[in-house]
């Protein structure tokens, strides 16, 4: 039986022996549970990094061990709390065990608050907030075909700098609820940075040369981010196939079947009827497209012709062809360009 996690939070002052050398599946010998370690720097206020909140996205550890290897022998910019999560799910490479809930859907405002990971995650973050971070870094992989980009749950000036610092494509979320970036947002600007698929040596680079420029910046800038710098989207949708329905993404018979290229259709900017996926024509056949956003646009698919398709113009992130990823999160969100117009709107 996979075990539960009711572990009392870990915390360390120094690194463990072997972490900086040690694969995500075996980091469990050396954290048998999840487990934050406080580094000192030559300024207090620390950044605050959590890695493998879903066991099989390996680019933060990747990424943490090489700024730590580059610091071993000089001191580092500013303190650094890493929080290394689901090391149970890491063993088996998986992004969350059966019976556990998963990590990054149980922080301070999730829907989950009976849940012992819940527990764990307010422990968490009482720890970070005593120590008064100057910033926070959520590191994601994805599968399918996505670029690195940042995710924000606020849009005001110190964040959007912070996401800038990673990649000028950043997407505005307001739901799934109960994740990292939106908890630490409470308390310091927040990012959530996804990295692409796992095991990408330019992944780990291009998330390490963040880590180390947040731990290198002394303070944000008072200016707001030019307009021509950022390329900004909002989700307005989640999409879900039901539990009850079979799929496939390769022609065999399912219930639906999605067109074999639509990972490739992340970030792009999709017109009214492009095709999703054929199914049987059962009406009782539908995808779960649920609203993302306090404001619901309208119907989001089309069923005729045994063909699902767009109902309304869209961009998507987050497709995959991983059966199993589809069903412990979800198909994809759906998404509209938004400028800094816009910016009124959301924040009322």
């Amino acid at each position: 039986m996979e075990p539960l996690v009711t572990e009392m939070l870990t915390v360390l002052n120094e690194v463990p022996e072997g972490f900086l050398s040690t694969p995500a599946h075996q980091l469990i010998d050396i954290l048998p549970c999840p487990t934050l370690i406080d580094l000192p720097g030559r300024d207090e206020r620390p950044l605050f990094v959590s890695i493998l909140l879903h066991g099989d996205e390996t680019t933060g550890l990747l990424a943490i061990q090489k700024v730590l290897k580059h610091h071993q022998s000089h001191p580092l910019p500013r303190g650094l709390l890493i929080f290394v999560g689901n090391v149970a799910a890491a063993a088996r490479a998986r992004r969350t065990l059966d019976n556990q809930n998963d990590f990054n859907r149980v922080w301070p405002g999730t829907e989950h608050n009976e849940a012992p990971e819940a527990q764990l995650m307010r422990d968490v973050m009482a720890y970070v907030s005593r120590r008064r971070p100057f910033a926070s870094i959520d590191v994601h992989n994805n599968t399918g075909f996505n670029p690195h980009y940042a995710c924000l749950n606020r849009l005001s000036d110190p964040f959007l700098h912070l996401a800038l610092l990673f990649n000028r494509t950043t997407v505005f979320f307001e739901e799934p609820l109960g994740v990292q970036s939106a908890a630490a947002a409470e308390i310091c600007p927040a990012v959530t940075i996804e990295c692409g698929v796992p095991g990408n040596p330019t992944a780990t680079k291009h998330a390490a040369d963040f880590i180390e420029a947040a731990l290198r910046l002394t303070h944000f800038p008072e200016h707001a981010p030019q307009l021509t710098d950022i390329d900004l989207y909002r989700t307005f949708a989640v999409v879900k196939v039901p539990e009850d329905l079979s799929m496939s993404f390769d022609q065999t018979k399912a219930d639906i079947g999605f067109r074999s290229d639509i990972d490739h259709l992340n970030f792009s900017e999709l017109e009214k009827g492009e095709l999703f996926a054929a199914y049987s024509g059962d009406p009782r056949v539908r995808l779960n497209a649920a609203a993302a956003t306090p404001h619901p646009i309208g119907t989001y698919f089309d069923y005729s012709d045994n063909e699902i398709r767009l109902a309304q113009p869209a961009i998507p992130a987050m497709l995959t062809k991983s059966v199993r990823a589809v069903r412990q999160d979800c198909l994809c969100y759906l998404m509209h360009r938004i400028d800094f117009s816009g910016q009124r709107l959301i924040d009322e």
